[in-house]
């Protein structure tokens, strides 16, 4: 299983995201190019997007919210997250296909 939004490494895997702030709810959206597209319902105002979207990831891939962190694009829509040796793959976080 293999793509351009996401890399293994040493167990822990890097997703490449376009996060769309501000959304009804919560969820994947498919791909935006090469990033997986993310909706988050927290506006971008003061951290809370970024927040809600750790707290969502953790969730998803079933981690506590300390083992998922932004790594590159703190206040950037393209963001780079690392989850630490996550216990669950959602599919849809991992598929290949783009969205609509």
């Amino acid at each position: 299983m293999a793509g351009e939004h996401f890399q293994w490494r040493d167990g822990d895997l890097l997703l490449y995201c376009h996060l769309q702030p501000g959304a009804k709810r919560s969820d994947f959206a498919g791909l935006h190019g090469a990033r997986l597209k993310i909706r988050i319902k927290a506006a971008p105002v003061e951290g809370k997007a970024n927040e809600d979207l750790l707290r969502f990831l953790a969730d998803a891939f079933a981690v506590s919210r300390s083992a998922v962190s932004i790594t590159q694009g703190q206040s950037s829509r393209q963001k780079t997250v690392l989850v630490r040796q996550p216990a669950r793959l959602p599919a849809e976080a991992l598929l290949d296909t783009p969205s609509e």
